[in-house]
């Protein structure tokens, strides 16, 4: 008997003692799960897999929106599937920036990362806890990953998997979602879910997958195998891309989301994350890809398009089979062929080209991500200013460049000539004719290409001045392209669209010789083939840097709204008031980010001068006055300006002389000083005019009040004085220069006086209110300013001459310009017009709209022309006095 109560004790005694043991080796808890991948990585962490992940890089937009959660809520990162690679990525990258990373992985084993210790005491727990309890312990039911994520640790879940789906709809096993919605629930901190998207490349999906796809997986959903290939290769190729976080709390608080079971409110929850995820992806590598034969037969076997196929053949006594053909043919001429291979291998050679020809792409990083973001919300349409032909090559390069999928691009139909023709369909490139005009069928085609693109979710490229800038300046914007992708909103094509105003500038544009020759009235070349062969000459020039900007995209579901609460039906009046102020809209949010290069400075600062020669201080002088001015509303300048603006003016006057656009008045002077003597050459004057115009809308509403305040012929004014003179400019000039249609004149006024209080033109006045005085050195700074417009009224008064002599319906358009510009080059000879540059086409033709809007041109209403001539000849005379 004795001896089994001794026996009992040693046995309790060695239970006990091993249980103590246990307790030892284990820190007195159970806690340990192979879900948990803790800060301590292992050795083969440390050693082979945060050396080989650290090659991949997270931009610091993507940072920013975690920093922004940190010591905020409980974070939670979301893959769309199951990714262990996504884990270790993000885990990595964000502890070495000392970011909330993820620690738990939901329904995650990392049985061989885990530090020696960590991995021998989870071996033991589970034996232990299983020969204890005949069964393991299972992290979600015994609170663990509640507990763990409570005490700050950060999670990672994925939304999509076969097995996963099986396990919690057949099996019941505890879905992440739902435990997170449970406890966000019971806790008053909230919980942050980050949904996050890793993408090997940038190459679309095609609804045809390949055999390379099978075996390497898509772009997507890649395999193993292309991931590490890619990471070792090309790690700059991956996009680790980052959706704004859901506030758990606030998700749950939406009325139709409160009132659902748990059950449901975990569906809609990873519905609405999967969309968002589907979002990034797609703002990377654009929507699946379909072949041009997919699109035509989507296109053309649309029943509302049969519906019109037959309805116009019934009314041109044509067979619907005719009638098929022709609109089958014009599709061909129209749709783009996009290729991904031919974008690639374009991308390569353009990164050679504008290494040579240009000294630096400068990309407004900052505005391109605000657009990233918003491609995940709506098909982008890009509105660039169109300066060059290489415009249609920048855009889609810095698209590639920066992880965004390449626009589709609207051309002229003169750019489809062979060879470039079918290469530019490769990448992107779609084709319209310069007319619509008697073409119903070709207009019908085009807008349903247009509907089909956006519902298919592509980027389109558009220009909304037609064509490229001739001048220098944004011209009036056109609204052809810009109704069809209205009209395609309007009829649900998509549920919103994006625009994205873009600024491009050149320090030196290739085209200056041919634009020059236009300008003086020659003829445009024709693109061909031979122009390529001529391009070849560009290589072995430097043009200087390239600027591209981007302003705040504009939400046209958002834009119609604030324009009205009702209905809008595609051509009604209303639909076309809306699409005009956009249009407008669009030229203004252009012209607001332009950028400022030292060219268009100098050349404003030498071109508002009437006299025939003027010393280097005279252009330093106004140099400065302008740079003041811009620098009071915060206008950005172009790098080498901020650096160092001295040199980099006293550079471009030495270009400028280098390149004939200045000469010396003394040709023996061997230094160049302030008091140095300088001449215009007066066939170079429409070239630096070109350069001229690139910042001056900038200083239209300054010009404006400048000559409002030179007409007073006072010294004291005030700002109610101003306001007719600025009004009759402003409407004269609204082709040329559009303004903000939610700005007054007073406001315009008001705000330029400040900047010329500012730099010391004019003063408040002490007794009167909205008084001011031009102090002793303004008046001089204020004709700086007012001479801008001198070209404008000097091309004016040729119109109106030309008006003086023949009625509005004398000449057809065409005829009409060619009858001006031979008056203006008569005017310039006989020295009644003083500037080369007011004999420019663009002026004329804006002029002329001008005046056939307000009935000038009408021969009854001479007294009115006449009235309007005597104005501007005043001006012209302050400005010229």
């Amino acid at each position: 008997m004795n001896f089994l109560n001794n026996f009992k004790i040693r046995i309790q005694n060695i239970r006990y003692k091993t249980r103590k043991f246990i307790d030892y080796l284990l820190l007195n808890t159970y806690d340990y799960y192979t879900c948990l991948y803790p800060g301590n990585s292992g050795i083969i962490s440390k050693f082979l897999i945060e050396p080989f992940l650290s090659k991949i890089k997270i931009d610091e937009n993507n940072l920013k929106k975690i920093e922004a959660l940190q010591g905020k809520g409980i974070v939670i990162y979301a893959s769309k599937h199951k990714s262990l690679l996504d884990f270790l990525l993000f885990h990595t990258l964000l502890k070495k920036n000392n970011f909330a990373y993820p620690e738990i992985g939901f329904d995650f084993s990392f049985v061989f990362l885990q530090p020696v210790k960590r991995y021998l005491r989870i071996i033991l727990t589970k034996i232990d806890y299983f020969f204890c309890h005949f069964k393991n312990k299972d992290p979600y039911f015994s609170g663990y990953i509640t507990d763990q994520l409570s005490t700050t640790r950060s999670g990672f879940l994925f939304l999509i998997e076969k097995d996963a789906f099986y396990k919690r709809f057949v099996k019941s096993s505890p879905d992440p979602l739902t435990l997170l919605i449970d406890m966000q629930k019971k806790e008053d901190t909230p919980v942050y879910i980050i949904p996050e998207a890793i993408v090997f490349g940038s190459n679309p999906t095609r609804k045809k997958i390949s055999f390379f796809d099978i075996l390497f997986g898509t772009t997507e959903k890649p395999k193993k195998i292309k991931q590490i290939y890619t990471i070792l290769k090309n790690p700059k190729k991956i996009s680790v891309e980052i959706s704004d976080p859901v506030n758990l709390k606030k998700f749950l608080e939406r009325p139709e989301i409160m009132s659902l079971a748990s059950e449901f409110q975990t569906h809609m929850l990873r519905s609405h994350l999967v969309e968002l995820t589907n979002n990034q992806i797609r703002s990377i590598i654009g929507p699946q890809i379909k072949s041009k034969q997919e699109i035509t037969e989507d296109i053309l076997t649309d029943k509302y398009l049969q519906e019109y196929l037959a309805d116009y053949a019934s009314k041109e006594n044509k067979t619907l089979a005719q009638t098929r053909k022709k609109a089958a043919g014009y599709i061909k001429e129209i749709a783009a062929n996009y290729n991904i291979k031919a974008v690639q291998i374009a991308h390569a050679l353009l990164t050679w080209v504008f290494k040579n020809i240009f000294e630096g792409v400068v990309v407004d990083q900052k505005g391109l991500a605000r657009v990233k973001e918003v491609s995940k919300e709506a098909p982008l349409i890009f509105i660039p200013c169109h300066k060059s032909h290489l415009d249609y090559l920048l855009i889609p390069y810095v698209m590639y460049s920066n992880k965004m999928p390449t626009p589709h691009i609207a051309a002229g139909k003169n750019l489809s000539f062979w060879p470039l023709g079918p290469i530019f369909r490769t990448g992107g490139a779609f084709f319209l004719r310069r007319s619509f005009k008697g073409a119903t069928l070709y207009k019908k085609i085009f807008n349903s290409y247009i509907t089909k693109l956006l519902s298919e979710g592509f980027n389109i490229k558009i220009y909304i001045e037609g064509g490229r800038s001739r001048s220098g300046k944004l011209l009036s914007p056109t609204f052809g392209l810009l109704s069809m992708v209205f009209n395609a909103y309007l009829s649900n094509a998509c549920r919103n669209i994006m625009f994205v105003p873009i600024y491009v500038a050149y320090d030196r544009v290739l085209e200056e010789d041919a634009y020059l020759k236009e300008l003086g009235g020659g003829k445009k070349d024709p693109e061909s083939v031979s122009q390529i062969f001529k391009a070849r000459k560009l290589l072995k020039k430097k043009y200087g840097k390239v600027y591209i900007k981007f302003d705040e995209p504009i939400s046209l579901k958002d834009y119609i709204n604030k324009k009205t609460s009702a209905n809008v039906y595609p051509g009604t009046d209303e639909a076309k008031e809306i699409i005009q102020a956009l249009g407008y809209k669009l030229v203004n949010s252009i012209n607001s980010i332009s950028i400022v290069t030292p060219h268009a400075i100098i050349a404003s600062s030498v071109l508002n001068n009437n006299k025939g020669k003027f010393l280097k201080k005279e252009i330093l002088y106004k140099t400065d006055a302008y740079m003041n001015y811009l620098s009071f509303f915060n206008i950005e300048f172009a790098d080498t300006l901020t650096i160092d603006p001295d040199t980099s003016l006293n550079h471009v006057i030495d270009l400028f002389i280098s390149r004939n656009f200045l000469e010396l008045a003394d040709e023996d002077e061997e230094e160049i000083t302030e008091n140095t003597y300088f001449l215009v050459k007066n066939n170079k004057r429409p070239v630096l005019d070109y350069y001229k115009n690139n910042s001056l809308s900038f200083f239209i509403p300054a010009a404006y009040t400048a000559t409002a305040i030179l007409e007073k012929e006072s010294f004291q004014f005030t700002i109610e004085e101003l306001i007719e003179r600025y009004r009759f400019l402003q409407n004269l000039f609204m082709d040329e220069f559009p303004y903000d249609e939610n700005m007054v004149c007073e406001d315009y006024i008001s705000s330029c006086l400040k900047a010329f209080v500012n730099d010391g033109i004019v003063l408040p006045d002490r007794v009167l209110p909205d008084s001011y005085n031009i102090t002793s050195s303004g008046l001089k700074k204020i004709k700086c300013f007012a001479e801008f417009l001198l070209p404008f009224l000097e091309s004016s008064i040729t119109v109106l001459n030309y008006y003086k002599k023949y009625a509005k319906d004398d000449h057809e358009p065409k005829e009409r310009i060619k009858k001006i510009q031979s008056i203006g080059l008569k005017m310039y000879k006989q020295n009644v017009i003083l500037l080369k540059e007011s004999l420019s086409k663009i002026n004329y033709i804006n002029a002329t709209s001008y005046c056939i809007k307000n009935n000038i041109s009408d021969p009854k209403n001479k007294a009115e022309l006449k009235k309007l001539k005597i104005v501007l000849e005043k001006i012209i005379s302050l400005l010229t006095s």
